[in-house]
């Protein structure tokens, strides 16, 4: 594993002697634009293994993505590797069904020092809530980013991720009332500590969400890449590119379902990613949307 080839991953040409925070914020927007956020693997008949070495050569060397687990501990050694001070921590996703946030840490994240400032990186969260840029880890900020207004709020015991967005346009009718369309324009992301976690930590989730029937990574399969305008997703056989209208005050959805036939087709040209094995897609009924 080396700095050289993680950079060639992500089309990164510049100088990283110098540990600031715009070095950051361009390494964090190369990685989201170059690398998906996806949990195919388990469509696949694979498994996904928390292991820094296989991580490596299956998203850098093998030119596949990952869900957070494998994303944002391949980023966290990155940066380290850099020199930055950098702390993994483990975050509770918010559950609509629930209205409250998972009872377990499911989301890796990671905190950097930069000159006396804390900031939160997260380069797999995908979708509509993927931040592209750090946020600032201070409390009430609008942190404004391509995808909508992000926030930090301390509320004493955890932290909590809200991004404000706007009103989504679906152009193909038949998806108006699909439930992977959003009909919120203010959420809340997940929840976290401060307190450091080691990759161990996230042992027994990762093998629960790749194997629990009630799990959402079980019951559906995801690719998110983002775009320079916004996003493209593929969610079981439905195909959607995302454009934020940020003068208009919209984010326009191209949605249309594809064949079992265009599916190599569209991960390759779409998300430049090449499966070894058949991926059998799946969308069974969880809550989802982009």
């Amino acid at each position: 594993m080396n700095l050289e080839e993680y950079f060639k991953r992500i089309g990164f040409h510049g100088s990283y002697d110098k540990l600031d925070l715009a070095t950051l914020k361009l390494i964090h927007k190369q990685h989201i634009m170059s690398i998906p956020f996806e949990n195919l693997s388990i469509h696949c008949g694979e498994r996904i293994i928390l292991d820094l070495e296989v991580i490596f050569n299956k998203i850098v060397r093998s030119h596949r993505g990952g869900w957070c687990l494998e994303n944002n501990s391949l980023f966290g050694w990155v940066l380290r590797e850099m020199g930055y001070d950098t702390t993994t921590l483990g975050a509770r996703v918010f559950s609509s069904t629930s209205n409250d946030f998972l009872p377990t840490e499911t989301h890796l994240i990671n905190k950097v020092g930069i000159d006396g400032k804390a900031y939160i990186t997260d380069v797999s969260f995908g979708v509509s809530s993927q931040i592209w840029e750090p946020l600032e880890l201070v409390s009430g900020k609008d942190q404004p980013q391509a995808a909508g207004v992000f926030g930090l709020i301390d509320r004493g015991d955890i932290w909590v991720l809200e991004k404000t967005g706007r009103k989504q346009v679906v152009l193909n009718p038949d998806f108006a009332k699909s439930s992977l369309v959003s009909t919120k324009e203010t959420k809340q992301i997940y929840s976290f500590t401060l307190v450091p976690r080691e990759v161990d930590h996230f042992f027994e989730t990762n093998h629960t969400l790749q194997t629990d029937p009630t799990s959402l990574f079980t019951n559906k399969s995801i690719c998110s890449l983002q775009t320079p305008a916004g996003f493209r997703a593929l969610v079981g056989w439905t195909y959607s590119e995302v454009t934020y209208k940020l003068e208009e005050g919209v984010d326009v959805l191209d949605m249309r379902d594809i064949t079992d036939d265009e599916i190599e087709q569209i991960l390759r040209e779409k998300f430049d990613t090449k499966l070894q094995n058949k991926l059998q897609p799946a969308n069974n009924k969880a809550c989802y949307t982009i």
